[in-house]
């Protein structure tokens, strides 16, 4: 026909090499050192050499063969992807940097938890919000982790001013358009009410910047405090604030599984690399405070000094005393009773008694019947008489 198209064959996909090898900023990033904006300005200035050749641009790969430097050092090893729950307070600013001079959580755990590795924020937390907040020495973790196509649920407790009807926080199920933004569907449940303020739990999945409080100022409510209390499977707890708990290799697998760890490209068999500085040996998995739980050896004690003797029983010990004393002092009781005097006045006195101690051997009593062994077949007396 005078219409049809000639057939053109297809392209052929082009074949990726297999070793193809990651970003140098996304290598630097994984290994600690610092983020990818941080090692993109690095690269700039002419910091970082692969194979003896300072680098000008960071689109460049780097596979496990090449001898990637950083100021003329060694690029160090990829360490364990490690997730931490951190109980952020209000005041504080979910960023590295703050162009505002305002403080960070990165300023905090740097005060309070010096021990911890570099950590990026799985999504944000605003200035005002308090609650859980993911963090991860991993950034492909977290990118991971806060797209809303992962699906995790993160549910909020939230403090608002005004008075809603139940029967419109249940139409948030199905979604809305505000100014020309779709929010996905929202689970919201009326608490109770205290005072001119009301408690809900709210439930999304995208966490779109201040959705909350866009959406519940459509219905007439003023958010006055906002708490996440889980982000996945993942809860606050009982965490203090200010709080942060590593958590363990075994749970992190199980909850994320073998997809989310394949497209984050984690990496869970790798060491934990322990700064210099920190004095306490860690051990892989320690839950809170960062901190392990030491061995249970015994110290080494200094030459030429005994050995510690086996602690004794309270018992022991007082019956020892008993016993050192039992020829010296005697053990005596109070008695209290009152007398009068001449002109009838009552009187208090008190006497000091002296105890006897308890004989050990008891006095044999006679048997009523006589020897048991004799009357044994005997008929008992009749005692009615």
């Amino acid at each position: 026909m005078p219409n049809e198209r000639p057939h053109r064959p297809a392209k052929p996909a082009r074949a990726r090499p297999e070793n193809a090898g990651e970003r140098i900023a996304k290598v630097m990033a994984r290994a600690g050192l610092c983020s990818r904006r941080d090692a993109e300005a690095w690269i700039a200035e002419g910091r970082v050499a692969v194979n003896g050749k300072p680098l000008t641009s960071p689109a460049v790969n780097v596979g496990p063969g090449d001898d990637v430097r950083i100021d003329g050092q060694p690029l160090a090893r990829r360490q364990r992807t490690r997730l931490f729950l951190f109980h952020k307070p209000r005041g504080l600013v979910a960023t590295n940097k703050d162009p505002q001079g305002r403080a960070t959580i990165f300023d905090a755990l740097r005060g309070r938890h010096p021990e911890a590795p570099r950590l990026v924020s799985v999504g944000r937390l605003d200035i005002n919000s308090e609650g859980l907040l993911l963090l991860t020495n991993d950034g492909g973790l977290a990118r991971i982790l806060e797209l809303p196509a992962t699906g995790w649920l993160r549910r909020y407790r939230v403090r608002a001013n005004g008075t809603i009807d139940p029967a419109s926080l249940d139409r948030l199920a199905g979604g809305l358009t505000l100014d020309g933004v779709h929010y996905a569907g929202i689970e919201a449940k009326l608490d109770r009410v205290q005072g001119a303020n009301c408690w809900l739990t709210i439930g999304l999945r995208e966490g779109k910047n201040r959705e909350i409080k866009r959406v519940l100022e459509h219905l007439g409510l003023s958010v006055n405090r906002l708490i996440r209390i889980s982000f996945g499977p993942f809860q606050l707890g009982d965490l203090a604030e200010g709080g942060l708990e590593e958590v363990r290799t075994r749970v992190l697998r199980d909850q994320l599984g073998p997809s989310l760890l394949q497209k984050a490209g984690a990496d869970l068999e790798a060491p934990i690399d322990v700064p210099r500085e920190a004095k306490p040996e860690r051990r892989p998995g320690a839950p809170r405070n960062l901190r392990p739980r030491h061995a249970q050896s015994e110290p080494q004690r200094p030459k030429g000094r005994p050995a510690p003797h086996p602690r004794k029983h309270v018992r022991v010990l007082r019956a020892e005393a008993e016993s050192q004393n039992a020829g010296t002092t005697s053990r005596q009781r109070i008695e209290r009773a009152e007398t009068a005097d001449r002109k009838g006045r009552v009187v208090a006195v008190e006497r000091h008694v002296a105890i006897e101690p308890k004989r050990k051997e008891r006095a044999h009593k006679p048997h009523p019947g006589g020897a048991r062994s004799k009357n044994k077949g005997a008929p008992r007396p009749d005692r009615t008489r």
